[in-house]
C-alpha cells in the first residue's frame, strides 16, 4: 500500500561545473569508432548531423552544427568535418579540431537557403576521402529492422544530397548508425564516471527548474507565468519544453492558458542528457478533482510508485530488458494505465538513444546504462503521473570509480538513494545512481505539491 504524506523536497546541493569534454576523450571515442567500423568491414564512416539529430555528431567530436548541416568523414588514417557558411569557426569548439586531428573542409550546401555558395561542392570533398571499392557505414539518427524495409542494411536516414553522392563514389553504402546507438553495442550506450559527473550537473540543472516552477503554480497564472517562473538556466536543450493543460496533447507547449483547479497538467524541462517531467491534477486535494477521478491517488498514483518501485529494483546488470518489459506490463496494466511506449530508455545528449527494455528482447542491461524512468501512463478519466529523472545503472567497478574521479557527486547519488529508500520506501539497490533531488517524488495535487505518495 501507498499514502499520501507531506514532506520538504530533498536539496543535496549544487553540483560543481563538470569537467568539460577534452581531447583525450575525443580521441579515444574516434579511435573506438574505428574499432567499430574494422569489425563490421567499413572502409569509411560517415557521420551525419544537424539541429536536430547532432547528438552522434557532438558526441564524437564536441562540435555540434547550429542552423545548418555537419557531415564528419573518418578514414583509417585521416578525418575530415565538413561545415557550412555559419558553422566552419564554431567547429573551432572541438578538441580534435583545436588539435589538428580533424581536419575542417567549407561546403556552402550545408548552408542555409539563399545563403552565398560556391566553393568546392560536397561530392569534391567526398571524392577526396573515399574510393571506388570502399564501403561505406553511413550514421544518422536510426537504423531500421526487417520488419521495415526490404533490406535494413541499405535504408539510410541520412538526407538524398549526402546518400546521393556516397552511393555514386563507393562500392556499397550501409546503415551504421546501431555502432553508435544500439543499446547492446552501441558505443553512446554506456557512459564514464565523467559523463556521469556531466549528466549528474544536467538532471540538476533540469530538477532545479522543474521544481522551481511546480512550486510556483498559483490558480489564475497562465502557462506562460508559470514556465518564467522555472528560470531554466541556459544549458542546451535536448527537446522542447511541454507545459500541456487540459485536453492539450502532453507535447504541447505554453499556450496562455489559465491554469484553474480540476485539469490535468503535464510538464517538463529537458537539457542534453536529462528530461525532468512531472504530470498531475491542478489541484490541492482530491476535492478538486472531478467526481469520476477523485479516487486518482489511490487507483492510478499509489499503483504507479509502487511499480516505479519495482522498476528501480530491476535496474541491475544482467537483468534482460524483456524482463523488465514484462513486469511492468504486468504491474502497470495497459488497458488501465495505457503505457504504449517503452517502460524506461537511454538517454544522453538526444532525449531517446534506444532502449534495452523492449518486448522479447535479450539485450542486457548493463553498467554504465544511463537510464531515463519514462514510463508514460494514460488514461481518459485519471489523467496521467510521472516520476521521469535520471539515472545510471553502475556495477562496483564503475561505483569505485565515480568516488575515487567524482567524490561529490558520488556522495548526492547516495544520499538520493537513501531518501528514496528511507522516506519514499522505494526498493533502489546499490547498482541505481538517481541523478536529480527530484528522484522518487509523485506530487499528485500540483498546487501543493509538499503533498507527495510513498510506499
Amino acid at each position: 500500500m501507498s499514502r499520501l504524506i507531506r514532506i520538504d523536497w530533498p536539496d543535496h546541493g549544487t553540483p560543481d561545473l563538470p569537467p568539460a569534454l577534452g581531447l583525450l576523450e575525443c580521441e579515444a571515442r574516434l579511435r573506438a569508432l574505428r574499432s567499430a567500423a574494422v569489425a563490421r568491414e567499413f572502409d569509411v564512416i560517415v557521420v551525419y548531423g544537424d539541429r536536430e539529430h547532432a547528438a552522434n555528431l557532438h558526441w564524437l567530436t564536441g562540435f555540434d552544427p547550429r542552423f545548418e548541416e555537419a557531415v564528419l568523414v573518418v578514414t583509417p588514417g585521416d578525418a575530415l568535418l565538413l561545415a557550412g557558411n555559419e558553422c566552419l569557426a564554431y567547429t573551432s569548439v572541438s578538441p580534435l579540431v583545436q588539435a589538428g586531428v580533424v581536419r575542417v573542409g567549407h561546403c556552402s550546401s550545408l548552408s542555409l537557403p539563399s545563403q552565398p555558395r560556391g566553393g568546392r561542392r560536397l561530392i569534391e570533398w567526398l571524392a577526396d576521402m573515399l574510393a571506388l571499392d570502399d564501403r561505406v557505414g553511413a550514421i544518422g539518427w536510426k537504423w531500421f529492422g526487417a520488419d521495415e524495409m526490404d533490406d535494413p542494411s541499405t535504408a539510410l536516414e541520412i538526407p538524398a544530397f549526402l546518400a546521393d553522392p556516397l552511393r555514386k563514389l563507393a562500392a556499397r553504402v550501409e546503415n551504421a548508425t546501431d555502432q553508435m546507438m544500439h543499446p547492446a553495442h552501441g558505443l553512446r550506450a554506456r557512459v564514464d564516471a565523467a559523463e556521469i559527473a556531466r549528466l549528474e550537473f544536467a538532471n540538476h540543472m533540469a530538477a532545479a527548474a522543474l521544481k522551481r516552477m511546480l512550486f510556483a503554480l498559483r490558480e489564475g497564472m497562465t502557462d506562460f507565468q508559470a514556465f518564467e517562473a522555472a528560470r531554466v538556466g541556459g544549458l542546451p536543450l535536448g527537446c522542447h519544453s511541454t507545459f500541456a493543460v487540459g485536453i492539450a496533447p502532453g507535447l504541447c507547449g505554453p499556450s496562455g492558458q489559465h491554469l484553474q483547479p480540476g485539469l490535468p497538467a503535464s510538464f517538463n524541462v529537458c537539457h542534453w542528457g536529462a528530461n525532468i517531467c512531472r504530470a498531475g491534477w491542478l489541484a490541492r486535494s482530491a476535492a478538486d478533482l472531478p467526481l469520476a477521478a477523485r479516487d486518482y491517488v489511490e487507483a492510478f498514483v499509489e499503483p504507479y510508485v509502487t511499480a516505479m518501485s519495482e522498476w528501480c529494483s530491476m535496474m541491475r546488470p544482467g537483468v534482460s530488458g524483456g524482463y523488465v518489459w514484462r513486469h511492468m506490463m504486468a504491474a502497470l496494466p495497459k488497458d488501465r494505465f495505457g503505457v504504449t511506449l517503452n517502460p524506461g530508455h537511454l538517454i544522453g545528449l538526444d532525449e531517446w538513444v534506444s532502449s534495452p527494455i523492449r518486448e522479447g528482447s535479450t539485450d542486457p542491461l548493463a553498467s554504465g546504462m544511463a537510464m531515463q524512468m519514462d514510463v508514460i501512463p494514460g488514461h481518459p478519466v485519471y489523467g496521467s503521473t510521472r516520476m521521469e529523472d535520471g539515472y545510471v545503472i553502475a556495477d562496483a567497478g564503475l561505483r569505485a570509480a565515480l568516488t575515487r574521479e567524482f567524490p561529490n557527486v558520488a556522495r548526492r547519488c547516495e544520499a538520493r538513494a537513501h531518501f528514496m529508500r528511507e522516506v519514499i520506501g522505494m526498493e533502489v539497490p546499490d547498482t541505481l545512481l538517481p541523478l536529480a533531488d527530484t528522484c522518487g517524488i509523485a506530487a499528485p495535487f500540483l498546487f501543493d505539491p509538499a503533498q507527495v505518495v510513498v510506499c
